[in-house]
């Protein structure tokens, strides 16, 4: 038995944290969070509290955290790597064994009972624990192995940032890598990632980060249109971005008409249609100067600069795996800062128009 930080833990007794380590929540511990928790409200289901610990496992409330802050099935045996009817089966085997409905299906997906609700508040403490149990034995470990789940930005992740995830994998093939593209805002509270790489000048508090360099943008176009732009004197045609709010905004101020007539939601589009000489739109510089059929319309303005920052969860910040993947990533992105800082420009490219012309 071990004793760390005041947590009674069986060790190598069954149920696997992300990192691949065994631990089981000694029977009074699991009855000890979930009775606190449960014993607050005086509603029918309160005997959740009083079920033995014993009949309680820790792999079925992970599971059951996966639903509940996924809102489906699917999606938490997608998280989980598990099927589809594992996890069904292990839900209805934890309601079973508390007596009462956990999730009820509704048109618009899972929801959680009040009950639900209830052991969800349980099972968080619970993981929170056990994250800071193993960010604990963490350090002592010389082996780093484990799960790693990385949410990244489509566009980088699919381009800049692959060659430090595969380096990464070179250098540590015991830990398991899995690189998740979002574009949209990932909850590192609620385990959706245990790494966020984002574009932000304001990250959230509650986070620890790492500010890894700075991301200029630039107004782009494809070499053919911008030859004729120049030659011609016509007034520019945009892009209409729906991306993200930079580069919505961005837009705005450059083509105060708001007359588009080709729009796009992603960056990755945003290139491709500029490629086929469909208009001018911002693009980070590290995607501009990276392809020869474009060429840059203007220069990069600092005040669009965007930190990319590297964020996770304070319960993680002892955890090996996370500390090795942040110093990774800040050699690696230290190495190519000039491309990120939109400080590579092709020849020919600063031979900009006036920015009067930028109507």
């Amino acid at each position: 038995m071990l004793l760390i930080h005041g947590r009674l833990l069986a060790h190598n007794l069954g149920n696997r944290t992300a990192s691949g380590r065994q631990y089981c929540l000694a029977g009074n511990d699991i009855g000890r969070v979930v009775s606190a928790q449960f014993s607050k409200s005086r509603r029918p289901f309160c005997k959740i509290a009083q079920i033995g610990a014993s009949m309680m496992q820790w792999d079925d409330l992970r599971i059951f955290l996966a639903v509940a802050r996924d809102g489906s099935i699917s999606g938490a045996a997608k998280r989980m790597n598990v099927q589809h009817s594992t996890v069904s089966r292990r839900i209805r085997v934890l309601e079973t064994q508390l007596g009462t409905r956990l999730i009820e299906r509704k048109k618009s997906g899972y929801e959680l009972t009040a009950a639900g609700e209830e052991l969800k508040m349980a099972a968080g403490k619970m993981e929170m624990e056990v994250l800071e149990v193993e960010g604990a034995l963490g350090g002592q470990e010389n082996r780093i192995a484990g799960e790693l789940r990385v949410s990244a930005i489509n566009n980088m992740a699919s381009s800049v940032l692959m060659p430090i995830f595969a380096s990464f994998n070179e250098s540590y093939p015991d830990i398991e890598l899995h690189v998740q593209v979002s574009n949209k805002y990932v909850s590192l509270a609620e385990r959706h990632a245990d790494i966020a790489i984002r574009l932000t000048n304001t990250p959230l508090d509650t986070l620890v980060g790492t500010r890894l360099t700075n991301v200029a943008s630039a107004v782009y176009g494809e070499r053919n249109y911008l030859k004729a732009l120049r030659a011609g004197g016509a007034k520019p045609r945009w892009l209409g971005v729906e991306c993200c709010a930079f580069h919505q905004s961005w837009t705005n101020e450059a083509c105060p008409d708001h007359r588009h007539s080709f729009f796009v939601d992603d960056t990755l589009l945003t290139l491709a249609a500029m490629k086929h000489g469909l208009g001018l739109a911002y693009l980070p510089c590290f995607m501009g100067d990276g392809d020869d059929r474009l060429e840059r319309f203007r220069a990069p303005d600092p005040i669009h600069d965007l930190g990319l920052w590297l964020l996770y969860h304070p319960d993680l910040r002892r955890t090996k795996r996370v500390r090795v993947f942040r110093e990774h990533m800040i050699a690696q992105i230290g190495d190519q800062s000039a491309l990120f800082e939109g400080r590579r420009p092709r020849h020919g490219d600063d031979t900009l128009l006036d920015r009067e012309a930028l109507g």
